[in-house]
């Protein structure tokens, strides 16, 4: 069933309703997990000291837990809140190690399939309230989202064009939608979605920014200004095969999808495989790790695909966005040593500028600062690697929340989250605008 005929009166960036129906016949995200995650908890823990801290690692490690927070055990030390994902079959050795040793826990998750059932029934229910169009409340596969690409291009000729720039591991095409009022020599922004398969709400913000540009293209002058004098490549699903495998198989997946030779483990963290400081301290070179870097760097049919196309076009791209969670912070080079980028003041500005005007919203506070020092050492990432390809502005959004939802941040937040993060992005563009060379 295809739905990509335009229909009349309809408004900027909505879908036709067949879409919808397409969706509610779609079965639900619970069942499709097979009840994997039944009993499952996730438990926060702060080590006050370095010994809590090697203990810590040490049962981590041993029980083979998912760490959502930081992204490897290397980084646990005095001081860092850490949030495991721990299945029904280790968690009881976890809780009776935190007691016997007195340190202190929370539990965030009681059940974790519970909670994403939970999640599954109200996307149903707010799909069926919304028959009028193309719901951008709610968490999309990769199926729909790249319908709702399509279904721009056809309809929104003048402002939008979409092209691929390759294919991923398992063959699914890599789309950009090209964005803003069509004009020789002009730069260009650049912001990516979904690196990390898991963080739904990346996709969900790059579709939120795409409906808002076209909704207020007319309206909001900042906005006409922003697509008149530049370009917006925008890439909602960064890491396709993994976004998709969230979806159908593993939700708490954040690797791509590569496949190793000599290894059973899966898929390469594509934020530890760009060819800047690679490999080195905060990225790992074991397969089965979630910061697992690679063979070698590009070795991602994803990454290669993104870094010859900004490559191609640096000399016009002013600025990189990356979208991910979560964390609520806003980060800027270096990632991978610590030392002051030397158009720092003017990038320091952008980012203080940024982070008021999204807590003017809805009062929600983002840190923001270098992600060596304001998140942690981290090499091989796709921020620094722009940075040091002469894109002057770059930038990593870790987007809601702190951890009391974690990757599992409900729909009813995507309208929230959304909304304070296109303050935060308008106020980086306008101020590329005045300022960047």
């Amino acid at each position: 069933m295809k739905c990509l005929g335009k229909r009349r009166g309809q408004t900027a960036a909505f879908l036709p309703l067949c879409w919808l129906f397409l969706k509610i016949l779609q079965p639900g995200h619970s069942h499709l997990y097979n009840n994997r995650y039944a009993g499952d908890k996730v438990i926060r823990f702060i080590p006050k000291t370095e010994e809590e801290a090697y203990a810590l690692k040490k049962i981590s490690h041993q029980l083979k837990v998912d760490l959502w927070q930081p992204s490897s055990i290397s980084y646990v030390s005095e001081g860092t809140v850490t949030d495991v994902h721990i299945p029904q079959s280790g968690s009881r050795a976890l809780l009776a190690f935190l007691q016997e040793a007195s340190i202190q826990y929370k539990v965030l998750i009681e059940d974790l399939q519970k909670t994403l059932e939970k999640g599954s029934r109200s996307q149903t229910q707010r799909n069926r309230r919304s028959l009028s169009g193309y719901n951008y409340e709610v968490y999309h596969s990769l199926e729909e989202i790249q319908s709702w690409m399509h279904h721009l291009n056809k309809t929104h000729s003048g402002l939008i064009h979409m092209f691929s720039i390759g294919k991923s591991y398992e063959g699914r095409s890599l789309f950009i939608l090209k964005l803003g009022r069509r004009s020789r020599l002009k730069r260009a922004v650049w912001i990516d979605c979904g690196i990390h398969a898991r963080e739904w709400i990346g996709p969900a913000f790059c579709q939120w920014f795409v409906k808002e540009a076209l909704l207020t293209y007319k309206s909001d002058p900042a906005m006409r200004k922003m697509l008149n004098h530049l370009y917006f490549y925008i890439m909602p699903v960064f890491n396709v095969d993994g976004y998709h495998f969230s979806w159908t198989s593993d939700r708490f997946w954040r690797k791509t999808r590569s496949r190793n030779s000599r290894f059973r483990c899966r898929g390469v963290d594509a934020n530890r495989n760009w060819k800047v400081k690679w490999c080195d301290e905060g990225a790992s070179m074991h397969p089965c790790d979630d910061t697992y870097c690679g063979p070698f760097p590009e070795s991602e049919p994803e990454v290669k695909a993104v870094a010859n196309f900004l490559r191609k076009h640096r000399k016009h791209i002013r600025a990189y966005l990356s979208f991910h969670a979560y964390a609520q912070m806003l980060l800027y080079p270096y990632s991978y040593k610590y030392a002051t980028i030397p158009n720092f003041s003017c990038v320091e500005s952008a980012a203080y500028k940024a982070v008021n005007a999204l807590q003017s919203v809805y009062g929600v506070q983002y840190r923001y600062g270098p992600a060596s020092t304001t998140l942690y050492v981290s090499s091989g990432s796709s921020m620094d690697w722009a940075y040091k390809n002469g894109i002057p502005y770059a930038f990593a959004f870790e987007l809601r929340d702190t951890g009391y939802f974690g990757f599992l941040l409900p729909e009813m937040l995507i309208k929230p989250t959304c909304t304070e993060t296109m303050l935060a992005v308008k106020n980086i563009t306008m101020h590329l605008l005045k300022k960047c060379p």
